[in-house]
């Protein structure tokens, strides 16, 4: 018995298939190209529906008993269709720059204090309301044509099985969607023009959609009664994948942003807290929510040593199998703290600051500075800024017990001792590289009835590697330059 899980990227899409034994059985990945421009990012539903066909197509070539697809993908971006459930247009993606005057007529209408209570989101033109206004006062010809409105991982869901649905983690991420009551907001949907009846049904995450269409079953040769599952937001099936799905677990995700997913349940939370750090809120499951914590520059900052300065010495000095960062990282002092300070926001910052102005600095620079200092140093002010976010959550009542990491920076064991140091909570690697559409597969395995529960899906999928735990000698050093790298940011924002 197996199960595919799709997952739906701004540059390519995957699909991986499992067995009930957890164990890989095939994959296959297509990559495309959104197109961007300084006027506009925008990326094609058709090509992407095009390569969601292939990946599934090839993943199946050897499997007979597929039970169920779950799907999921970025968020925010809308897809438009037409009358007869076609693209109108292109989707502007988050990172798109258009909709400021739409978003501070919203602002003005409902005032930011109501948007985030009601959406859980601070107002920004990244999400899919502002975007959609937009389009109307600037393409209307365009919106015309619109009947459906859908966000990527339910216009596949739609194509694959033909029934609109959206489930809460997605529907979240468009500032139009009520957290509490769980249901599209009418009051804003209104204020914007949009008609409630061109929105997808909302429903919990992992639920199931219905069988694939039976024409495109036998086009990619699939058996008719393969059931269709609406996943989750991506962010969100990466922490499932990793089994942090209880009260007090996080996933830290480090590749090119550092993100970490903390789940809590919002009985405890104090909202202004988490508003005033910038914090998104997002229903979850079992009556539980996540909220992200992030840097924009996580591993790319590690990207720019190699670019910049490291590049040429770590090609003429590794060894035959190590990476270049394998190689900058054996070089690294990793007995004491290097004593630079440095903002990790060499492309703004993330929560809690949320401001795209921002520049990266780097304080404590010595004659005794070395190019190894300065690499290690990139990692610590990472680190910084994810144990600030932390900070800002536990006063707001988001609490943290432990930490499990994903992403390119968990194959740092110099990094990851670094984060409990700093962090002071114990940080666990997992024993393989897991997929993006891990977390989705074990949503599809639930809801085709392969698992009973969460807890029997992670047993079988999740397999934990090694747990570095906070040396409390270090852990009194890191804490002596943190207190100096908070006062960092409020000192220089107006230089």
């Amino acid at each position: 018995m197996t199960v595919a899980g799709i997952d739906i990227g701004t540059t390519g899409c995957k699909c991986t298939i499992y067995n009930d034994k957890g164990q890989l059985i095939s994959e296959s990945y297509e990559a495309y190209k959104s197109d961007i421009s300084p006027e506009m990012h925008k990326i094609s539903p058709s090509v992407v529906w095009e390569k969601v066909q292939e990946v599934i197509g090839d993943a199946v070539k050897h499997v007979t008993d597929l039970k169920g697809i779950g799907v999921t993908s970025f968020g925010e971006a809308a897809v438009l269709l037409d009358i007869n459930h076609e693209p109108v247009w292109d989707s502007l993606l988050f990172s798109d720059p258009n909709g400021r005057e739409e978003c501070q007529h919203l602002i003005h209408h409902f005032g930011t204090e109501y948007l985030n209570k009601i959406t859980g989101l601070c107002p920004d033109i990244m999400y899919t309301i502002v975007k959609l206004m937009w389009l109307k006062n600037n393409q209307p010809k365009v919106f015309e044509k619109c009947k459906r409105i859908c966000l990527f991982e339910d216009y596949i869901v739609y194509k694959l099985s033909g029934i609109f649905q959206i489930d809460h983690s997605l529907a979240a991420r468009t500032m139009a969607f009520n957290v509490h009551t769980l249901m599209w907001d009418e009051a804003i949907l209104s204020f914007a023009g949009i008609d409630k009846s061109m929105l997808p049904k909302v429903v919990p995450i992992g639920t199931t959609a219905g069988p694939i269409k039976t024409p495109l079953a036998k086009a990619l040769g699939i058996n008719e009664k393969t059931l269709i599952v609406s996943g989750c937001h991506d962010q969100i099936a990466a922490a499932i994948g990793t089994g942090v799905y209880k009260e007090g677990m996080v996933v830290d995700g480090t590749g090119t942003v550092e993100c970490m997913t903390s789940i809590y349940h919002n009985r405890d939370v104090d909202e202004r807290l988490l508003h005033r750090g910038n914090f998104a809120r997002m229903p979850f499951l079992h009556d539980l929510h996540v909220t992200y914590a992030f840097s924009f520059t996580g591993g790319a900052l590690l990207k720019w040593y190699r670019e910049k300065i490291g590049a040429l010495e770590a090609k003429a000095n590794k060894k035959e199998d190590q990476s270049d960062y394998d190689y900058f990282n054996a070089q690294v002092d990793n007995t004491k703290p290097t004593g630079l300070l440095i903002l990790p926001y060499f492309a703004g910052a993330g929560t809690p600051y949320m401001d795209m102005e921002a520049k990266g600095t780097i304080l404590g620079l010595t004659l005794d500075t070395t190019k190894e200092d300065l690499y290690k140093g990139l990692m610590e002010g990472v680190t910084y800024e994810m144990r600030l976010n932390l900070e800002r959550l536990s006063q707001a009542g988001v609490h943290v017990d432990c930490i499990r990491a994903t992403g390119g920076g968990a194959t740092s064991e110099i990094w990851l001792q670094m984060k409990a140091d700093i962090l002071k909570k114990p940080v666990t690697s997992l024993g393989a590289a897991q997929s993006g559409t891990l977390g989705c597969v074990m949503l599809a395995g639930i809801a085709c009835g392969m698992f009973n529960s969460i807890e029997e899906a992670e047993s079988i999928f999740v397999t934990l590697h090694k747990t570095y735990y906070p040396n409390e000698g270090m852990s009194a050093l890191y804490d002596d330059l943190y207190e100096k790298y908070k006062k960092i940011y409020p000192a220089i924002k107006n230089i």
